[in-house]
């Protein structure tokens, strides 16, 4: 069994002002990164990112960025009790009709344990959670993580 997901979501906007959301830590950080962001998201930087419902902040390695196309990270799978590993996140932008923009998230690379199978759900509807929320923001200028987890 391979532990991967993809989760997708269309946002009301064109390609290159979603993709910015993403990269742009300051956008991110209004809908996401509830506990703030810090870097933007270039190929072969580190930045973190921090969330209220998680203590401290976590790096995130930016393996390949393609602009208004692709974004590919790695960070460190939250498998509780397992040996340090990273996993794989891809998010694809792909302009559709109406000006557009389908936003797809893959993640992958978990070890085929239960617990491994544990953290990619959890991580599975963080990132749906992700979509919704970046849809929210751009589409309505609503954070729907303001006040969520703390």
């Amino acid at each position: 069994m391979t532990l991967k997901f993809t989760v997708s979501g269309r946002i009301g906007k064109p390609v290159a002002e979603v993709f910015e959301a993403v990269v742009n830590p300051t956008e991110l950080s209004r809908y996401f990164t509830t506990g703030g962001a810090q870097g933007r998201l270039e190929t072969g930087t580190t930045v973190t990112w921090a969330f209220a419902d998680y203590p401290g902040s976590f790096p995130v390695e930016v393996a390949e960025i393609e602009r208004d196309r692709r974004i590919v990270l790695r960070w460190a799978a939250d498998e509780q009790g397992a040996s340090a590993y990273q996993t794989t996140v891809t998010m694809t932008f792909e302009a559709i009709e109406g000006g557009r923009t389908l936003v797809s998230i893959t993640e992958e690379g978990w070890r085929e344990t239960e617990a491994g199978q544990k953290a990619s759900y959890g991580n599975c509807g963080g990132w749906m959670q992700m979509i919704c929320a970046l849809k929210a923001y751009k589409d309505h200028g609503i954070n729907l993580r303001e006040g969520m987890f703390a």
